[in-house]
């Protein structure tokens, strides 16, 4: 008898919650455990669940493992500051490209939005809501740029960084300055100021990617 194949929405549906557990760290790095488990875990049937896990190897978040199941991949300071080499270079190009075409108010909205979840996050001092305001920003400027391929490699990038945002999250000063980035390459991308937005940018990045490296490196974490 034929093993049935998963419908894609229930493989969709693994993913989606499985990936937000592991970003989330409720699955934290190092987790690990049997197929079966993680199935009761999520309420579902292993197979779908299998192959969100395969899914999720390809992305850099879990390792398949022979007869032992699935462990979260650890988060690891040279993997970051690999990821965060990436950023500082593509994203500030990219932001750079949306500010010339002198995007509209409308487009810039999600933005706008985004910046303005983060400021009412630090005002009642929930930094979880801030992170994923945050991650909110990057991926709306992405998806304004229009670049696919580029969402593409950067998305499964932004998932890896948030887990290692939200681990060092309350072991550094209050994003406050990382907040005011946001709301300044606003601003250039409303002028349509090209220049000011890449260079705004690239110190973002900079900035974020030693904060985060420093953490990582002088903090002995769990499962790190």
């Amino acid at each position: 008898m034929k093993t049935p194949i998963p419908k894609p929405t229930r493989v969709a549906d693994a993913y989606e919650m499985l990936k937000d557990e592991i970003r989330s760290n409720r699955m934290p790095p190092g987790f690990q455990a049997p197929e079966p488990e993680i199935a009761a875990r999520l309420g579902m049937s292993r197979t779908p669940v299998r192959e969100a896990l395969i899914r999720l190897q390809a992305e850099g978040l879990v390792e398949l493992i022979p007869r032992r199941g699935a462990r979260v991949l650890p988060i690891r300071a040279e993997d970051m500051q690999e990821i965060y080499e990436i950023f500082t270079s593509l994203e500030p190009d990219a932001a750079a490209a949306l500010a010339r075409t002198n995007p509209t108010q409308a487009q810039l909205q999600p933005l706008t939005d985004a910046t303005a979840a983060m400021e009412r996050a630090l005002d009642t001092d929930d930094l979880d809501a801030w992170a994923e305001a945050d991650d909110q920003f990057h991926r709306h400027l992405l998806n304004l740029h229009g670049n696919r391929r580029l969402s593409g490699i950067l998305e499964t990038l932004y998932d890896q960084a948030h887990r290692a945002r939200m681990i060092t999250l309350r072991l550094r000063e209050v994003p406050l300055q990382s907040t005011q980035d946001h709301r300044d390459i606003l601003e250039a991308l409303k002028n349509g100021d090209a220049e000011r937005t890449r260079a705004l940018f690239r110190r973002h990045r900079e900035r974020a990617a030693f904060e985060l490296l420093n953490i990582l490196e002088n903090y002995k974490l769990p499962l790190l």
